[in-house]
């Protein structure tokens, strides 16, 4: 028991000694660490004790020729005391007070003294260097003076050099250009001025002002001789070139109000008296661009006056071709209404053509008013453009078009009429042709019988000839029952002329076939019977039965009977 606990109490103490180290280990890294900072900080505030602010400040007490200079000269000074004197000491204090709380182990208070340290410290900085960098300003003053003074010089000589060579360009602003190189030869003399006095403080607008000068001087050289050329010479040759155009066209009775040439030139020549009056105050205030703007109107203008020559001669023409056209249009017109009682004699117009008729004797009408106000219009035309009359020309003849399509469809309906009517009475002859062949044929075979159904259909075909010819002799003529009466007719007739042929063609072949039966007579008497049968038949008008029986039973006899009496029809017609 006792050995228990001795072991026990070892490890007691061994576990306690561990902590204790590691406890103290820890704070001893935490102390470190917080001297290392203090430390730092302790070198960044000496570093600001030892700026360069004061031999910097120093220079200055050489350049104080002036108030305004000794005045800043004061206030820095005050500045840069109360750096060394008042912030850096506290800055001190506060390093102190941390390094206090560190010594006591109140590592909480060390962390929040160290966080307001670096805060003011930085303030301190910020304000040392902000102090620095004017008082370098100054003192760096002269020489990047001299260096900047030296381009805006190597500037000046250029713009000179460029202006002296192209003088003559300048017109009468050479003068004032040279003038304001003279100004800004003075203000190279006010900046040596300033610096021989060492009026610092003076520099940079000097500067700025030079800089400004030249800005606008490089615009001068590069803008006035454009500008003077324009003025002087390209515009008013314009000018002068559209005057003369336009006086002429006008002269030769083109419509050039629509234009406003006349006030458009005087309002140009106001806007360039405007920018010479801005050019003798050297102020360019986007004058090229105006000057573009009136060159690109006389550009137009020029466009103007050619396509309105082209549209005049297009004009013309289509007026010319739209005259001939409406001219034809009257005399066939008048000829069809000076017509139209005998047309309506001869043919049975329908009412829609006699009101499509009227209805283009209206629509010419209008195209003739219409036609003549244009012509009056362009006999005394000064405002409208030739492009617009060019329209109106093309809007008439597109309107005469239709008109003539109209009359066209109706001239047509008028002509096929005719042309229905004569092909109508050729036709008729043709028929009654037809007509008297199948009489001939019928006449010249003589046939035993003919069938009653044939005397019917001829006279059917009779009457129908005759309806025709009752039509043609109708005043006036109605065309769609003529042309009915003829198709009638016409297959009445075919139909009459196809019954004669097969009529003649039976006959023919039943009459070949019993001569050629005949030859078995004596031999068959079946045969002969039925030869008796068909030759009744053939007496009775029946000729297709009495061939048709006659050649079944000579088949039976002789096999191909029908294609030998085919070929003696065929050597008869031969």
């Amino acid at each position: 028991m006792d050995n228990l606990t001795l072991i026990m109490l070892t490890l007691f103490l061994i576990c306690a000694g561990l902590i204790i180290g590691i406890l103290n280990f820890i704070q001893s890294r935490k102390n470190k660490k917080f001297k290392k900072t203090l430390e730092k900080l302790e070198i960044e505030k000496n570093k600001l004790a030892t700026s360069p602010i004061v031999p910097e400040l120093a220079k200055v007490e050489s350049y104080l020729k002036n108030d305004k200079l000794k005045a800043l000269y004061d206030e820095w000074s005050n500045r840069l005391n109360q750096i060394k004197e008042v912030q850096i000491p506290r800055l001190s204090d506060m390093i102190l007070d941390a390094e206090y709380s560190l010594s006591q182990m109140d590592y909480k208070s060390t962390m929040y003294k160290i966080a307001k340290l670096e805060m003011e410290l930085y303030k301190v900085r910020t304000n040392s260097d902000f102090l620095f960098g004017e008082i370098k300003d100054l003192t760096s003053s002269e020489e990047r003076s001299r260096t900047i003074i030296t381009g805006y010089k190597a500037r000046y000589r250029t713009l000179f050099h460029k202006f002296e060579e192209t003088k003559n360009d300048f017109g009468e602003f050479a003068n004032l250009v040279n003038t304001q190189f003279e100004v800004i030869a003075k203000k190279f003399e006010e900046f040596e001025a300033i610096m021989d006095n060492n009026e610092y403080t003076e520099v940079d607008s000097v500067l700025n002002e030079i800089d400004e000068l030249l800005n606008h001087m490089a615009v001068v050289v590069e803008e006035i001789p454009s500008i003077t050329i324009m003025v002087t010479s390209v515009l008013p040759k314009k000018m002068q070139e559209v005057e003369t155009i336009y006086n002429e066209m006008v002269n030769e009775g083109y419509p050039l109000d629509y234009l406003n040439v006349e006030y458009n030139l005087k309002e140009i020549n106001g806007k360039i008296e405007q920018i010479v009056e801005r050019t003798r105050k050297l102020d360019m205030n986007e004058s090229l661009v105006e000057l573009k703007v009136l060159m690109d109107y006389f550009e137009n203008i020029f466009k103007d006056f050619e396509k309105e020559k082209v549209d005049r001669k297009t004009y013309e023409d289509k007026l010319l071709v739209f005259n001939t056209k409406l001219t034809k249009m009257n005399d066939l017109v008048d000829d069809i209404f000076n017509q139209i009682e005998e047309i309506k004699n001869i043919y049975d117009l329908k009412e829609e053509d006699i009101a499509s008729l009227n209805e283009i004797r209206s629509e010419l009408y209008d195209l003739n008013t219409n036609f003549k106000v244009l012509q009056d219009h362009t006999k005394f035309n000064n405002t409208f453009a030739y492009s617009k009359l060019v329209k109106e020309v093309e809007g008439l003849s597109n309107n005469l078009s239709h008109t003539e399509e109209k009359l066209d469809n109706l001239l047509n309906v008028i002509g096929s009429m005719h042309d229905d009517e004569v092909r109508a009475r050729q036709q008729l002859e043709e028929i009654k042709l037809v007509l008297k062949d199948s009489k001939l044929q019928m006449r010249d075979y003589r046939l035993p019988v003919i069938p009653d159904s044939y005397y019917v259909e001829l006279n059917e075909a009779n009457s129908a000839i005759k309806e025709i010819v009752k039509e043609l002799d109708k005043k006036p003529i109605t065309i769609d029952v003529l042309n009915t009466r003829v198709d009638t007719a016409r297959d009445l007739v075919l139909k009459l002329y196809t019954k004669t042929k097969d009529l003649m063609k039976n006959a023919m072949f039943a009459e070949k076939a019993i001569v050629y039966g005949n030859r078995y007579r004596s031999s068959y008497e079946d045969l002969n019977n039925h030869l008796n049968l068909s030759e009744r038949l053939f007496y009775n008008g029946e000729y297709k039965k009495s061939f048709e029986l006659t050649i079944n039973v000579l088949n039976k006899i002789e096999p191909g009977i029908y294609n030998k009496i085919l070929d003696l029809y065929s050597s008869k017609e031969k």
